[in-house]
């Protein structure tokens, strides 16, 4: 019994944990890495060119002088230039 809930333990580890804590890491990296000009996409979907940075919030221009400001953890992917 007890080899079948070791398993069982490794099984979920490999399987949920340790993907959810690389996507983690990998999101905090990018959101260290924002700079102004950045071409952002956030998690509600709205796409936009990063206008200003600070400690927790970045100012998302999405039209022409629209801007909105925004938490940094709302910030889900930086768009390939080009």
């Amino acid at each position: 019994m007890l080899p079948m809930i070791v398993v069982f333990g490794l099984i979920f580890y490999f399987l949920v944990i340790r993907p959810q804590q690389k996507n983690a890491k990998a999101h905090k990296k990018l959101i260290s890495e924002i700079q102004k000009g950045d071409a952002v996409i956030l998690t509600s979907g709205i796409h936009g060119r990063v206008a200003s940075v600070s400690d927790d919030t970045v100012s998302v221009e999405v039209a022409d002088n629209v801007k909105i400001k925004v938490n940094k953890d709302v910030v889900a992917a930086r768009k390939a230039q080009g």
